[in-house]
């Protein structure tokens, strides 16, 4: 048994050379988990070497073997779902409900995606011209690096880890530091499906250690990163020394528009969306715009709904919001809300502090603003808590105006009666993606956004190509 101060390297679990350590914080109770190794440069290098050393070999494998692997990690994780549920919502405080169906149910939705588009997947085909054909393969990047988030950690691992693997290219991961248990099972996991050694590999750090010589590392070819747009930008520069490939899934400021003629659940549905994962969403819908004949009634029903969402610890099951992730996270969102005071919005429900009876964890109270404009903090700053900011519009040119008065560009929302505007708007969004009256996206379409949302797609044949590139033979 592997101690948590270990990592994962070359198939097995190993002592790191670095003596850093930090503790891994449950958010419900502010106490220490246990502790985990911040890794050094001579860690990092001995991971990469290792997934350089495997990826000749890796690379040409057949896709019938490869399946044959993401299958058994398939099955695997299928028998430990319940152990991965209960380390996530331990590790970053999603209530063990949410964190049976919807987080650690993501990462299984993830790796059958991928086994899915991996089985129609051609690393072969044909462009005609004039005289007979150019073969076109698509071949593996090599070494990829893969940095991801706390925020719904085995969601954007899996996300990663497995078509990045489907495409025949080691890894090198480095979960986030503060939930990276969940990342350790997975690792146990692939170790438990017998993927050749130094094909995966797992090192823990922090981004301006690990997160830093990851990117910058010369036998790494390409970066997937999720995470804040700060971070994004200081990727971008450090990867650009070698030319690296990248794929940034990074922040949103999403605009859910509600027309007049939306369906009775509209608001309701908004409400939980935003607070869902307490509001700890890259794609959450944090800015209601409201037709202004249905506005003073949204914000009443808006109203009602922030007071009906219960706040609890992780481990209660129900359908509650936890605690956010740390204490950092806690007081960005206390300021934010302070702020949006100040600014002059409207506190509809909640505002600063921990909600009753609760005297530590890292809980923030539902809150909803109204009367909220586009000069406020509110409207613009990703808040990344459970914060909902309520705005009228006049009419579909004042929603359009408004949805986009934003540098992100991650997933917009539109809840509206008239499928014919809903594709007309949905045309002028200017964003990756777009959700209509509650229809949610399949793992198989492309997730990712514009602008300060980031570049490059993860999820179905997107997400696959992301690691792979074309090469173009004539003559054969």
């Amino acid at each position: 048994m592997h101690k948590e101060t270990d990592f994962f390297i070359d198939g097995s679990w190993v002592k790191p050379n670095s003596n850093r350590t930090l503790s891994v914080i449950n958010p419900s109770t502010e106490e220490s988990i246990c502790q985990v190794t911040l890794g050094d440069e001579s860690d990092l290098n001995r991971a990469v070497e290792a997934a350089k050393n495997a990826q000749p070999e890796w690379a040409v494998t057949s896709k019938e073997e490869r399946l044959a692997l993401l299958e058994s990690l398939l099955s695997i994780y299928k028998s430990k779902m319940g152990e991965m549920a209960q380390v996530i919502s331990d590790e970053m405080g999603a209530p063990i409900s949410l964190a049976q169906s919807a987080q650690a149910g993501a990462g299984f939705a993830h790796l059958r995606q991928t086994i899915k588009t991996l089985e129609g997947f051609s690393f072969a085909t044909e462009v005609p011209k004039k005289e007979g054909v150019d073969h076109i393969f698509h071949e593996s990047l090599g070494v990829v690096g893969l940095i991801t988030p706390w925020n719904w950690p085995m969601n954007q691992v899996m996300l990663k880890v497995a078509p990045a693997l489907a495409a025949g290219c080691s890894v090198v991961l480095k979960p986030s530091e503060v939930a990276p248990l969940s990342a350790m099972l997975l690792a146990e996991m692939i170790e438990e499906a017998n993927f050749p050694n130094g094909v995966f590999n797992l090192i823990n750090g922090d981004g301006t250690g690990v997160g830093s010589w990851l990117t910058q590392h010369p036998d790494v070819a390409a970066i997937s990163f999720t995470g804040s747009t700060r971070a994004g930008r200081l990727i971008m520069k450090s990867a650009s020394e070698h030319v690296k490939p990248l794929c940034l899934e990074l922040g949103g400021k999403g605009a859910n528009i509600i027309f007049a003629d939306a369906d009775e659940k509209a608001i309701s549905r908004g409400v939980r969306q935003c607070f869902l994962n307490s509001g700890q969403s890259c794609n959450a819908p944090t800015r209601m715009l409201v037709e202004e004949s249905l506005y003073e009634s949204a914000i009443e029903q808006a109203q009602e709904m922030a007071k009906k969402t219960l706040v609890g610890f992780a481990h209660e099951e129900g359908r509650h919001i936890g605690p956010v992730v740390s204490e950092i996270q806690f007081q960005k969102i206390q300021v934010l809300i302070a702020r949006g005071i100040e600014q002059g919005a409207r506190l509809v429900s909640g505002g600063v502090g921990r909600p009753e009876g609760f005297e530590k964890g890292f809980f923030v109270k539902p809150t909803v603003f109204a009367d909220v404009t586009p000069d406020m903090d509110i409207f613009k700053e990703e808040i990344f808590g459970p914060v909902l900011s309520i705005i009228p519009f006049k009419d579909q040119a004042h929603a359009v105006e408004l949805a986009n008065d934003t540098p992100y560009g991650l997933t917009n929302y539109i809840q509206t009666g008239d499928p014919d505007r809903a594709r007309e708007l949905a045309r002028k969004l200017r964003s990756g993606m777009v959700e209509v009256n509650g229809a949610l996206l399949s793992p198989a379409s492309p997730f990712g956004g514009v602008g300060l949302s980031g570049v490059g797609r993860e999820g179905g044949v997107w997400g696959l190509e992301e690691f792979l590139y074309p090469k173009a033979v004539s003559g054969i």
